[in-house]
């Protein structure tokens, strides 16, 4: 994975949030979860039908 210190200052600065959308993902980090029809509330019940997009590799022990 490279580092962000690797890059041209040119580079980082393009990558850098600016101002404005650093207040945008401030505003939407304090914003409630808001839930409908296309996105319901997962609940207990529902969450037991996921299946693992990864399953889990048995390891040599």
């Amino acid at each position: 994975m490279a580092s962000t210190a690797d890059f041209p200052y040119e580079v980082r600065q393009e990558l850098a949030f600016t101002e404005k959308e650093r207040e945008e993902l401030e505003r939407a980090r304090t914003m409630p979860i808001s839930f409908d029809e296309d996105c319901p509330e997962t609940t207990p019940e529902r969450a037991l039908k996921f299946k693992r997009v990864n399953p889990v590799r048995k390891t040599a022990q």
